[in-house]
């Protein structure tokens, strides 16, 4: 499928906004030693993997960033199932670096949570989305619902 023959399209300046709150907040979560606002994340995470147009760091993009031209929009042809595959995935590994955190596990919860934060920095940093890379895979495999299969930049 050729990008002028596609009508799929993802902006890609929501996906950087989102993994920046992600790592911000993570971060502080961290710094702050809050257990709560790493959970806080996860739930924002699943929820937007769930129904995307609740996905709330996206919509602080699209409803107040955008708007207002502080970010500029990079929209390109592009799968979102994959982008949404990683924001859950991750969000899983979030709840639970949070639950070990209330389990009073601290090592092991904040390890999971670094795990994210350095894999949304990766896909922020350089733009290789971990998550996307593993659903591409999964399809390559044929594993039954990873239907998308990688749009061809002409």
């Amino acid at each position: 499928m050729s990008v002028q023959s596609t009508d799929r399209l993802v902006d890609h300046a929501a996906i950087r906004v989102n993994q920046a709150f992600i790592i911000g907040l993570l971060l502080l979560a961290f710094v702050l030693n809050w257990p709560a606002l790493a959970a806080f994340v996860a739930a924002v995470m699943l929820l937007g993997t769930l129904a995307p147009d609740l996905a709330l760091f996206q919509r602080i993009y699209r409803d107040l960033l955008k708007p207002r031209g502080l970010i500029r929009p990079h929209v390109i042809a592009d799968n979102p199932e994959p982008h949404r595959f990683a924001q859950g995935f991750g969000g899983v590994v979030v709840a639970l670096g949070a639950l070990a955190l209330f389990g009073g596990w601290t090592v092991p919860g904040w390890a999971l949570i670094w795990l994210v934060i350095a894999l949304a920095g990766l896909n922020l940093g350089v733009g290789f989305c971990a998550g996307c890379f593993v659903y591409y895979q999964l399809n390559r495999l044929g594993v039954p619902g990873f239907r998308a299969r990688p749009i061809r930049q002409e």
